[in-house]
């Protein structure tokens, strides 16, 4: 990976608060024991891979107290109820007259059994306007708006790794340019750039008020600012099996949400990229970058931009052999978490989550996000201009 970009993206290792089911009830002196008869979740130390997240984020996430007129909230939320279906890659009929990028990777295979349980998913991406109630409740700050640590930053770079500029550890974040036609496509920091003062305020780097931007999904948002803002809200991320059931609602081996229509027949189902990325895109589907959450019909699930417009982060760390791993020691995987650490073929010492969905910088042509099982992964404490988040909430047994 490029010097400048790859300590940009991998800046530190991570630590959380794990969801407990409603069978572990605060106790009598936790001011929300009264209202936690359907849903209830509390900070733990339980949650995979701990030893890879880092307590500096922890303790902001710690700190933030669950919005109790939330709690049992549902608004805007979409009851799914659970079952069983095929995880993984589909090969479409029409393969041989698709790019590769655009059909099924290894790391969506083997295809396997899962069953999840019942569970609510927000409609849509968490809004501008959303997240910036969580921001004024609460005070807190995402990770773009800090200033990077470089003494904690080189524990997980390469040893050697020179120290970037200090113009590169200041806050900010991961801005997308279009680049001239001839620009080599074997260099992603030819088009992601770290812009000082970006955030989810202001997610290209320049300011501009908010009113204007509060019904757009919220960009630069990091892993754990996606776990402080489900902890408010009493929710939580889904899992990666959570995000594709919800994608495929019902229909078995599809290899988009619609179906398997190709994405240029059908640029009417969501904020997709028509053009040659990273160069041009045409906005044919009346966007250029992201559009306001709902602007594209729903799935049959009721869920709008499922597909496109942000990428959205999952709870599970990245494991591109995942899917063979539990293919291989059970039969049936039911509610699977993900694996305990990141496993990567070629960066061993990443530590990565999924993120799912694709963005409006999708097409066949790159990567082919909008399928339904189509896997991509970014270190949890990065932000970028492409992605955001969704919540969900699980439904106790006794529902």
């Amino acid at each position: 990976m490029n010097k400048i970009l790859f300590p940009i993206l991998v800046l530190f290792p991570l630590s959380v608060l794990t969801i407990l089911s409603c069978k572990n009830k605060p106790t009598s002196s936790d001011p929300l024991q009264k209202n936690t008869t359907l849903y209830c979740y509390v900070p733990s130390d339980s949650l995979l891979g701990k030893v890879y997240l880092e307590n500096k984020f922890l303790k902001n996430i710690a700190a933030i107290t669950p919005n109790i007129n939330k709690l049992q909230d549902t608004t805007e939320m979409v009851f799914i109820e659970g079952g069983v279906f095929e995880m993984g890659g589909d090969i479409p009929e029409y393969a041989e007259q698709m790019p590769r990028t655009g059909l099924p990777q290894p790391d969506e295979f083997p295809k396997h059994t899962v069953q999840v349980d019942n569970f609510y998913m927000d409609e849509h991406e968490v809004t501008v306007g959303q997240f910036l109630e969580f921001v004024k409740e609460t005070g807190y700050k995402t990770v773009a708006e800090q200033d990077i640590n470089w003494e904690e930053l080189k524990k997980q770079v390469p040893s050697g790794t020179p120290k970037p500029h200090d113009s590169l550890l200041r806050a900010g974040a991961l801005v997308f340019q279009y680049v001239p036609e001839n620009t080599p496509k074997d260099d992603l920091s030819n088009w992601w750039y770290f812009k000082a003062g970006a955030n989810w305020k202001n997610p290209s780097g320049v300011a501009i008020p908010l009113d204007v931007i509060l019904n757009m999904p919220v960009t630069q948002i990091s892993w754990y600012d996606a776990m402080a803002y489900a902890k408010w809200a009493n929710k939580r991320l889904p899992t990666e099996a959570e995000y594709e059931y919800a994608m495929r609602a019902g229909a078995a081996n599809t290899m988009y949400p619609w179906g398997d229509s190709l994405v240029s027949d059908v640029t009417a189902y969501g904020n997709f990229l028509q053009g040659n990325f990273p160069y041009t895109n045409t906005g044919q589907d009346g966007y250029i970058g992201t559009a306001p959450v709902g602007s594209f019909p729903p799935n049959a699930y009721g869920l709008y931009d499922i597909a496109g417009n942000v990428w959205e982060w999952t709870l599970d760390w990245y494991g591109a052999d995942y899917y063979k791993h539990i293919s291989q020691n059970t039969q049936l995987s039911y509610n699977p978490k993900g694996p305990t650490k990141t496993t990567e073929v070629y960066q061993q010492q990443a530590t990565n989550k999924v993120v799912r969905g694709g963005s409006f910088l999708c097409n066949d042509s790159w990567c082919s996000g909008y399928r339904n099982a189509r896997r991509m992964r970014l270190s949890p404490d990065s932000g970028m201009q492409h992605v955001g988040f969704r919540c969900v909430r699980s439904v106790p047994k006794n529902q």
